[in-house]
């Protein structure tokens, strides 16, 4: 039978003295006799514990407070280093357990996170403790997205800095092709106007049996900033939506294609350009209206 594969805890506490009571054995012992013991009593977990920040090691720290499943913190005399790499772990990832000793004075930024006290002079409280400990690790393992950090909570999901600042760029980016949409459509009308004018020049010199003189133009359709938003689908939108941004980007390279074209088959082109000028109206003026509806509705989100 295979073994359990077993995941990483990792255990934020001090590593030297921090008071009279709580020297270097004492952290020593309290993690190897009770935090390690709890931790890997019951649960597919290794403990891991912290080692004083300095050189290589200082990355190595980083890398498992972001990484590890489960982060333990032992807040107990307020330590300059379990904050920080508390910190750090909060920035990054949920499923952060903060313990401490009893008596032990919170900052107010912490007050209301629940923090689980230990009792190590009461045998009857330590074992509330542990059994609220192991609940802990358990809701961890069991619902590892569930929001434990306020930073992560200020700067992701609904409503929060995150979504603000995604809400922004998304509108600027609606912006952008909505003026890619006023450009398209001024290109389209110069188009139309220029394939007027060569039909007409080729009818008079028809008629006084003249050589053709045509006007080529030299714009095209700009499309790069439907494509992004084709590629990157940055807008919560249904399939049509979608179905109707690729069928205004295609019909656009299609125009452009043709355009190559125009100078060495003008006749060809311009009866084209006559063909595809009502469905490249539409697709462009229904395209528009649906950026203007999903602006409008990301701007109310906040």
């Amino acid at each position: 039978m295979a073994s359990e594969v077993k995941q990483k805890c990792f255990v934020i506490m001090p590593f030297s003295k921090t008071s009279e009571k709580h020297t270097e054995e004492y952290w020593t012992k309290h993690y190897e006799k009770c935090i390690k013991l709890f931790i890997e009593s019951g649960h597919p977990l290794i403990a891991e514990r912290s080692s004083p920040l300095r050189g290589d090691i200082l990355r190595q720290i980083i890398t498992d407070l972001v990484t590890a499943p489960i982060v333990v913190a032992d807040l107990t005399d307020a330590n300059p280093n379990v904050y920080w790499e508390l910190g750090v772990r909060q920035s990054f990832k949920h499923g952060t357990i903060t313990i401490a000793e009893n008596g032990t004075d919170l900052p107010f930024d912490l007050g209301g996170k629940g923090t689980l006290f230990y009792f190590p002079d009461d045998h009857i409280k330590m074992q509330e403790f542990i059994d609220q400990f192991h609940e802990a690790i358990n809701d961890c393992l069991e619902n590892p997205d569930l929001p434990d950090s306020h930073v992560l909570e200020t700067i992701s999901g609904r409503g929060t800095l995150y979504q603000i600042l995604m809400r922004d760029e998304v509108l600027r980016r609606l912006d952008a092709i909505l003026s890619e949409i006023k450009r398209n459509n001024d290109t389209l009308k110069l188009v139309m106007k220029t394939r007027d004018e060569n039909i007409k020049e080729a009818e008079k010199a028809e008629k006084e049996k003249k050589e053709v003189s045509r006007t080529f133009i030299i714009s095209r359709f700009c499309t790069v900033a439907v494509e992004m938003l084709i590629v990157n689908r940055y807008i919560d939108a249904d399939k049509i939506f979608y179905d109707e941004a690729e069928e205004y980007m295609d019909t656009l390279i299609r125009v452009n294609e043709r355009l190559s074209m125009w100078e060495h088959k003008p006749n060809w082109v311009e009866d084209y350009l006559s063909r595809v000028e009502e469905h490249a109206n539409l697709t462009m003026g229904q395209f528009k209206k649906l950026i203007i509806k999903h602006k409008k509705k990301i701007e109310k989100i906040l």
